[in-house]
């Protein structure tokens, strides 16, 4: 029944990436217009007739459709994503050479988030309906509100430009010539602010998560009775109450970290950080489209990874589920 169940699951998720990449490949064509300003980044009016010609056979938009959708498919499953018209370099060499600072910028900051916030959640919950619960709760719901882009350019504001104590954009120094271990203290030292505010913003959602669920873990029948029998509040906050709340604050990270690969463009915007969501936000202003539809896939791709990874985690963390 249990591998059923996840198999079942397993389906689903293959067919929405399947249902995804086909609109992926669509979509576009399906759009008024020349393909060819959408697909190939070129401007149609300023065209000859045979320039045309030969950037509609480059980028295989002469064949028909289904072959079209074949190729398109197949390009996929060898992990080529196309060409950059406005770059001039292959979408994957791009997408490779920006990925490692987007995951840098999101593991970083959810370890630290999933420290403060687990820690906080559980603490508050331990403290319920006091003056301390209540103050880390208002407070956690007001950084909640607060805008991803105010927060950085308040900490650029006061940070870097009103103390000059850490640079405001960029992921290294240009032309530092750094090498070694200086190299590596620049890159940290760019880094900060954006974990810093990825980290600030990330940090009330486990907050809230593990206070909910510690809540509804310490009214249980089982953590009464481990006090009947004795045990020490210590042991029953991390020993019972914790270990059975982190099924879904383990599920809230996993999420996070999926939507990460989109939800950093605006944070790389701001510190102008070279990882895929400034990549993202380059191509829209350069309306290179082949890129922003590898970038749109690969988010939808590593949304769907990482929610079939929380799922499977879910149950492995929680045996009540197993078998649903």
């Amino acid at each position: 029944m249990l591998s059923e169940s996840r198999g079942g699951r397993a389906l689903q998720y293959v067919l929405v990436l399947v249902l995804a990449i086909s609109l992926n490949f669509f979509l576009p064509r399906m759009m008024p217009g020349n393909p060819l300003a959408l697909l190939a980044g070129v401007d149609v009016g300023l065209m000859t007739p045979e320039e045309r010609a030969e950037v509609m056979a480059e980028a295989g938009l002469d064949r028909p459709l289904i072959v079209q959708y074949a190729n398109y498919w197949g390009d996929l499953l060898q992990g080529d994503f196309g060409y950059s018209y406005r770059q001039k370099e292959p979408i994957a060499d791009l997408i490779l050479a920006r990925l490692p600072y987007t995951l840098f910028l999101a593991g970083a900051s959810l370890v630290v988030a999933a420290i403060i916030g687990v820690t906080a959640g559980a603490y508050s919950a331990w403290k319920r309906a006091s003056t301390r619960d209540v103050g880390l709760l208002w407070g956690m719901i007001t950084i909640n509100s607060m805008p991803s882009f105010w927060l950085g350019m308040l900490l650029i504001s006061v940070v870097s430009v009103k103390y000059g104590l850490l640079p405001s954009f960029g992921a290294e120094t240009p032309a530092s010539g750094l090498e070694g271990f200086d190299r590596l203290i620049d890159i940290g030292k760019h880094a900060i602010l954006p974990v810093l505010t990825l980290t600030v913003l990330t940090i009330p959602a486990v907050y809230l998560t593990t206070r909910y669920t510690m809540l509804s873990v310490l009214g249980s029948d089982f953590i009464r009775t481990a006090r009947a029998k004795g045990a020490g509040e210590s042991r029953v906050l991390f020993a019972h109450a914790m270990r059975n709340s982190l099924a879904p604050v383990v599920t809230i990270l996993a999420l996070r970290l999926g939507f990460a690969f989109g939800g950093t463009v605006v944070i790389e915007t701001v510190f102008t950080y070279p990882g895929l969501g400034r990549l993202m936000f380059e191509a829209v202003g350069g309306r290179d489209f082949p890129v922003m539809q590898a970038g749109f896939l690969l988010i939808t791709i590593a949304v769907l990874f990482f929610n079939l990874l929380a799922d499977f985690m879910y149950q492995f963390l929680d045996p009540r589920t197993k078998g649903q």
